[in-house]
């Protein structure tokens, strides 16, 4: 099925899960995960409309930057080790994937500008899964108060593969919990507004929990050879 017909079909989805939790469709923002795919692709899903893309790989991100050319919001996605954190993050947007205080610090010294992140929450307390444990996320939000190029504008999570919808469901609404605490207490350098949450096989029960960012990669952009010509000189 071409792209544009699969955001067709999402975004139809999309309309019936804010109707379902009585919200409206503006306030929820699709980030097209083109991390596996070539740049063709990527230009494809921007011929939607779609502004915002995101990537998990500094080689990937820095080469469709490199040759793409419309407007497009850069959100980086994936786990990002420290030392690779002058590469990336004056060229993104928002950094979805904050989880402990020395990729914090690096961010600081690093960044050119304030940078909107995410805090990701390990929701699922999975070993493999990087984040900050739920009970943790209020204490590190607070250590970050004189971070003044990090703004936390939300929390990240997400659900285990394979879970029911019923554990999936009450994942997310821990998080919506946990956003709503935060964002009462009115922190100046972590608002926390959004929620990034849900991918391909769960966006719309994220949507019904709260999520206002939903991160589409298989469900919208499909799936490509690891020796894609994104990746080639």
């Amino acid at each position: 099925m071409p792209i544009d017909q699969k955001f067709k079909l999402i975004q139809e989805k999309i309309s019936l899960s804010c109707a379902r939790a009585n919200r409206s469709i503006s306030d929820v923002h699709i980030v097209a995960v083109t991390k596996s795919v070539s740049i063709e692709r990527a230009v494809e899903v921007l011929e939607t409309g779609l502004k915002h893309l995101g990537e998990n790989r500094p080689e990937g991100l820095l080469n469709k930057q490199a040759s793409i050319k419309e407007p497009v919001v850069w959100h980086y996605i994936g786990s990002l080790q420290t030392r690779k954190v002058k590469q990336v993050i004056n060229s993104i947007q928002v950094f979805h994937s904050l989880d402990r205080m020395s990729l914090a610090d690096e961010i600081q010294k690093r960044a050119d500008h304030k940078i909107d992140c995410f805090v990701q929450v390990n929701i699922s307390e999975e070993e493999a899964k990087h984040g900050i444990e739920l009970k943790s996320v209020e204490s590190f939000i607070e250590s970050l108060d004189k971070h003044d190029r990090i703004n936390i504008i939300g929390l990240m999570g997400m659900a285990p593969n394979g879970a029911n919808n019923e554990v999936i469901r009450s994942l997310f609404k821990s998080l919506k919990d946990m956003q709503l605490k935060i964002a009462s207490q009115h922190y100046s350098h972590a608002p926390c507004l959004e929620l990034s949450m849900g991918m391909s096989n769960d966006y719309e029960i994220a949507i019904e929990e709260g999520a206002t960012y939903v991160r589409i990669g298989k469900a919208l952009v499909g799936e490509e050879s690891e020796d894609s010509h994104e990746y080639k000189k």
